[in-house]
């Protein structure tokens, strides 16, 4: 396959993170865009080093996935406290825990 072909494939997955990290209202799901982005940008980074010839891309990608899989922990933490305070996963929600 053609590496262009990984980058349409990574505009589309950024472009559907987008659309609902601006849509949606549920804190899961907008917390799932987000990771979608996210490895959006890890396969166009992916995409690139692959067409250069070299590994920094693949390199950068995996650090990239190891601060998204930090960021799952301290967003699901976030989530879960929302949810036991107020019984709901609304983004709106969210400014109501300020103390």
């Amino acid at each position: 396959m053609n590496p262009v072909n990984y980058l349409y494939l990574a505009a589309l997955l950024f472009t559907i993170g987008a659309s609902g990290v601006l849509i949606r209202r549920n804190a899961i799901v907008v917390f799932m865009c987000v990771e979608l982005m996210l490895n959006a940008c890890n396969l166009a980074l992916v995409a690139f080093s692959r067409m250069h010839g070299n590994l920094d891309g693949q390199i950068i990608a995996f650090f990239t996935m190891v601060v998204a899989a930090a960021e799952v922990v301290v967003g699901l933490a976030i989530i879960v406290s929302l949810f036991r305070s107020r019984h709901s996963a609304s983004v709106d929600d969210a400014s109501l825990m300020k103390l």
